[in-house]
């Protein structure tokens, strides 16, 4: 058997070999029909496939993780730019509290939630929920995800190889979760290519070319649920592939000179890739649990625990961050709220906000306390700067911008403050406490509290207004951070005064056993359920 790739598209998403020979493993059979994983692979190997579908109840059963304790709900959301430690503290959560489910509830494949297990194992969660390491915990993709599922197959074939060998059967996938197509991914990047040295900063993933598209022209979204239903699935593919080269061959003239854009275009010259994708997409479709709201339903009404992982951060919101530097996604609490009013969800609920006891932005935007001296002293094991997401920056912690996002992420009862361990690399702990006005003179009112000598407080904006928050950015650019030091010892009791809300949990390193409670009403409550 020959594995050919003879497309460029097919090394930006190495399928990998020996998934296919796990997939008996999955509940697969041989059979006649060749299953093709690629873009321009050949047919490989022909597999049969048999039902395969777990109701929440049998997996309940198979996991054993649910017991009669109250229903609980801990939602965590990065207060930052991101990279705040998400994906630790949610595996820490999981099994502190013993959680049957990890709910994913906005993003996409962009996200790089990173756990290191105390056994040393380690894993980039993107798709599936940050708690698939322990055994029996599911992850519910909501309907606010966008999947992609080249980039699923990858994930969990990484995760087979650390010892995780059913991930595809612990996951739920919400059917009205959009999904993402190669021509989404492209036109994303050709898009982010054309704009040359003025990128707004994107992952390349086609997060935001996928939302708009779906704004724009809902009853052509593809979505999980139409994955099974390859004719359709085709219909729609190639009406996208249509829409996506008219929009492409606007952009030529500034897209013919770079040779690096050669590969994206020629995925629409492609006349066989939308039945390839199609094919691919119903053989997902047969291998994860595609449901609707009532297997929500019963997850959340379920006695136990249950994590909501969010992705990226406040500060990026799509409404609230600091365009046009944001993500095309709600990355405040709002909608794991919404899943859980939609439920008529009765139990406990903990909004966690994460911190990095320093900052850190990847790619453009504005960031006041941006430091380049900090990344010799504070080197990232899993950050690094890249092509789309172009440079990881760091920075001294923002008071400012930390209230700021307090402040439009809604209620939140408690703070995670992550990276602790950390600081023993710094001299000092700098915190920025108020900005001076570098800009033109100009009236600040409207965004800023203070003066320009001393602005002490970002304004929200209710509603949000994409044009207030770039005029917001423009001015965010003109800052400059006026600083204050802090004794290592007192950062976190610092924070909790400066902040106005306790933090509960503290993070020194890597893994789960890294994780401390801190003595408090908040942690007494969230267990004592």
């Amino acid at each position: 058997m020959l594995c050919r790739q003879t497309s460029p598209i097919s090394s930006r998403h190495p399928i990998l070999w020996d998934w296919l020979l796990k997939w008996a493993r999955h509940g697969l059979a041989p059979t006649k029909r060749p299953i093709r994983l690629g873009f321009s692979i050949s047919p490989i190997l022909e597999l049969d496939r048999i039902e395969f579908t777990h109701t929440f109840t049998a997996l309940t059963q198979k996991g054993n993780r649910l017991s009669l304790s109250p229903q609980r709900a801990v939602l965590v959301a990065d207060l930052g730019y991101g990279d705040a430690g998400k994906g630790s503290v949610v595996d820490f959560l999981t099994r502190d509290l013993q959680a049957h489910t990890v709910i994913r509830y906005n993003g996409g494949p962009q996200a790089a939630h990173n756990v290191v297990t105390p056994d040393g194992r380690h894993h980039t969660f993107a798709q599936f929920g940050s708690g698939m390491f322990v055994p029996g915990v599911r992850t519910y993709l909501s309907r606010f995800m966008l999947v992609e599922p080249y980039a699923l197959f990858n994930e969990e074939a990484h995760l087979y190889s650390r010892g995780v060998t059913d991930a595809f059967a612990r996951t739920l996938l919400d059917r009205d979760a959009l999904v993402i197509t190669p021509y989404q991914q492209a036109a994303n990047r050709l898009r982010e290519r054309a704009r040359g040295a003025n990128r707004h900063g994107s992952c390349g993933l086609g997060i935001g070319e996928t939302r708009a598209d779906a704004l724009q022209h809902p009853d052509d979204a593809l979505v999980a649920g139409d994955m099974s239903d390859s004719a359709g699935v085709l219909r729609k593919l190639r009406r996208l592939r249509d829409a996506k080269r008219a929009e492409m061959d606007e952009l030529w003239p500034l897209l013919r000179t770079l040779p690096a854009a050669v590969g994206d275009l020629a995925v629409f010259q492609d006349a066989a890739l939308p039945e390839i994708i199609a094919d691919n997409y119903a053989t997902l479709a047969t291998i994860v649990s595609i449901v609707d709201e009532s297997a929500l339903r019963e997850i959340v009404n379920a006695p136990g625990a249950i994590v909501f992982e969010g992705a990226q951060g406040v500060l990026l919101d799509e409404d609230h961050g600091f365009a046009p530097y944001t993500t095309w996604s709600k990355t405040t609490f709002d909608n794991a709220a919404t899943l859980l009013a939609e439920q008529a969800y009765g139990g406990s609920i903990m909004r966690l906000g994460l911190l990095r006891a320093y900052f850190t932005r990847h790619g453009a935007g504005p960031f006041v306390t941006e430091d380049s001296t900090l990344k010799a002293l504070l080197p990232e094991a899993h950050n690094s700067t890249s092509e789309w997401q172009q440079a990881f920056r760091l920075g001294h912690f923002d008071l400012l911008a930390a209230r700021y996002a307090l402040d439009v992420a809604g209620p939140v009862d408690a703070l995670a403050l992550t990276h602790l361990d950390r600081l023993d690399a710094l001299p000092e702990w700098r915190v920025c406490g108020s900005y001076s006005y570098q800009g033109p003179s100009t009236m600040l009112d409207a965004w800023f509290e203070g003066s320009a000598e001393a602005i002490t407080r970002i304004k929200p904006r209710h509603p949000a207004d994409l044009d207030h928050q770039a005029a917001l950015a423009r001015h965010l650019f003109a800052c400059a951070p006026r600083y204050q030091t802090v004794a290592h010892a007192g950062v976190v009791p610092y924070l909790e005064a400066a902040l106005g809300v306790s933090v509960v949990l503290t993070s020194h390193g890597p893994t789960s056993a890294d994780k401390r409670w801190r003595d408090s009403e908040v942690v007494g409550r969230i267990h004592a359920n």
